[in-house]
């Protein structure tokens, strides 16, 4: 039993040492490279952009995250970002059974939308969205939807703003 022991320790001494070799020798895990290189990505976005309270009448700003690539900026495909709010809903909990169809939109419900982003991909880019809360948006939380589409295809994602009454 102890002679496994030690074998078993062994074998998991030299697996780690052959992916420490792969990685810092850049073969294997991590993104893959070709001979023109990785092409920037963008992600939505700064957690305060979404963790703070709005009222109408402001602007949210999300200011997308920016992964450099290694590829140049000339050979980037073309991406575009896009944004916008829906709303309002009473709580979090409806927003999410009207997002899922499991429930009925909200009556009076506004969509506010930034216009498309559509960065050149350089490395000191640093895009924003800016959707315009209206005036008179009603009070509630809104469903933030974001896109990053390129080539053809796209992947997104979602979360809940808050729009409290002006003050």
């Amino acid at each position: 039993m102890l002679g496994t022991l030690m074998l078993m320790k062994a074998c998991r001494l030299v697996v780690a040492a052959f992916l420490v070799s792969l990685v810092t020798s850049g073969c294997g895990l991590g993104q893959s490279t070709t001979a023109d290189g990785t092409s920037t990505t963008y992600t939505c976005c700064d957690a305060t952009d979404v963790d703070t309270v709005y009222q109408p009448g402001q602007k949210l700003i999300l200011h997308w995250i920016v992964t450099p690539g290694t590829a140049p900026a000339s050979k980037s495909p073309q991406v575009e970002l896009t944004a916008r709010l829906t709303g309002p809903y009473a709580d979090p909990s409806e927003l999410k059974s009207a997002t899922t169809g499991k429930a009925a939109p909200a009556a009076g419900q506004a969509t506010f939308q930034a216009p498309p982003v559509r960065p050149s991909g350089a490395a000191d880019e640093r895009p924003s969205s800016v959707i315009p809360i209206a005036e008179d948006a009603l009070p509630g939380y809104y469903h933030l939807t974001f896109a990053i589409r390129e080539g053809g295809g796209s992947v997104g994602g979602a979360s809940i703003v808050l729009v409290a009454p002006q003050a």
